[in-house]
C-alpha cells in the first residue's frame, strides 16, 4: 500500500470550509478512484494558521496514478481549496506503508 501525504494552511476563519471541501468533494473523488482504500484530515492550530495533512492510502502506485495523473508528486488542489487554503505544499510525498495496524 501507497500513503500519500499532503499539506495546506488555511486561516482560522477559512478553515471550516476546507474542511468541508476535503470532506465532501475530495472524499467523493477519492471514493470513485479504483485502489482507493481509505483517507485522512488531520487538523492543528500551526502558530495562527490552521496546518491541515491529508493521508490518503491506496493500494498501489498505478492508483495513484488514477488519482493525482502523469504526474503523481504534483499536489491535486482544485478550485474551491485553492479559495480555502493560504498555501499549500505544491508536491506530495508518497511512503510504502510498512505497517497497518487496525
Amino acid at each position: 500500500m501507497i500513503a500519500r501525504v499532503w499539506r495546506g494552511w488555511a486561516t482560522p476563519a477559512k478553515a471550516d470550509d476546507y474542511q468541508r471541501h476535503y470532506r465532501t468533494a475530495v472524499a467523493e473523488h477519492l471514493r470513485s478512484v479504483p485502489g482507493f482504500v481509505e483517507a485522512r484530515l488531520l487538523r492543528t492550530d500551526d502558530g495562527g494558521d490552521v496546518l491541515f495533512t491529508s493521508v490518503v492510502v491506496f493500494t498501489d502506485l498505478e492508483s495513484v496514478h488514477a488519482f493525482a495523473g502523469a504526474e503523481p508528486r504534483v499536489a491535486v488542489v482544485e478550485e474551491a481549496a485553492r479559495a480555502a487554503l493560504v498555501r499549500w505544499d505544491e508536491y506530495v510525498t508518497h511512503h510504502d506503508v510498512a505497517v497497518d495496524v487496525a
